[in-house]
């Protein structure tokens, strides 16, 4: 009996050992991508600075305070972040705030935006749905929410923030003289505004080829058509927002559903502490 229980405490103590060097790996990993993100930011910040660019400086400044982010909700909240979703929120906020606008990605490559907007969609409905879901299963709240409210929330959270970031891209574009809701080139458009009738049937303009811009020093003439400012930009973001936040929405409900079956997800979905 003695034998038995000293080989069922030895193989214990083997588990907890492999599970702890597991765990050990991933944390290196996750805080080397992290330290890793954090030099390149600060010796970006200090290039900006050095050619004087203040804002991308506080660009940066930023950025450096939206890495602690995960950390915090984490200690707030008493909520534990998955390994490889801290890690796709380290390097989106990298992506977005240093290689988007800073290194110019958003203009280099065409879709980079696109797939930034697409993503946070994606994540932010993996946050709100997790957030849901604790409070499903939290003893001292009586709630019983059925799957289908818990995709339904976890989808308006997302779309929430994603309205609100084209908020900051606004406010920035207007206060701060910035250029975050990026301009589109378009050909046609319809407007009552030019109607030499002034009622409310919209002119079509078509085949526009080129914008003329009249300032007092000079004239500015920029060929492909109609410089439109922001708008296409909003409405392009928030709908790649809106199709992240369906995915993910529609993989929790499955989640929800089939636990077992649907298990992989779990790798973005944040837990309670225990």
């Amino acid at each position: 009996m003695r034998k038995r229980k000293s080989l069922s405490q030895k193989i214990t103590k083997n588990n907890c050992r492999k599970l702890s060097s597991i765990t050990l790996e991933k944390n290196k990993i996750n805080i080397t991508i992290y330290f890793l993100l954090r030099v390149l930011v600060i010796i970006s910040m200090i290039g900006q600075g050095i050619n004087g660019n203040w804002n991308n400086v506080v660009l940066c400044v930023l950025t450096l305070l939206l890495f602690t982010l995960p950390n915090l909700i984490s200690k707030k909240l008493h909520i534990a972040l998955p390994e490889p979703l801290e890690i796709m929120v380290y390097l989106f906020i990298f992506s977005a705030e240093i290689l988007g606008e800073i290194q110019n990605f958003y203009g280099i490559f065409e879709h980079w935006d696109t797939l930034l907007h697409t993503l946070n969609g994606f994540l932010c409905a993996a946050i709100g749905f997790s957030l849901v879901d604790i409070l499903n299963h939290k003893e001292e709240i009586d709630m019983n929410m059925s799957p289908i409210f818990v995709a339904l929330v976890a989808f308006s959270f997302s779309m929430t923030v994603g309205v609100i970031w084209e908020f900051v891209e606004y406010g920035a574009d207007k206060y701060l003289e910035s250029d975050m809701q990026k301009d589109r080139m378009i050909e046609e458009f319809q407007s009552i505004r030019i109607n030499p009738k002034k009622n409310n049937s919209p002119i079509k303009v078509k085949n526009i080829k080129k914008t003329i811009i009249y300032l007092k020093e000079n004239v500015i003439v920029i060929d492909g058509g109609y410089l439109d400012i922001g708008l296409q930009d909003t409405m392009k973001d928030l709908i790649v927002n809106f199709m992240g936040a369906v995915i993910f929405s529609i993989i929790g409900y499955l989640y929800l559903k089939n636990k077992e079956r649907y298990e992989f997800i779990e790798v973005i979905i944040p837990k309670k502490k225990k």
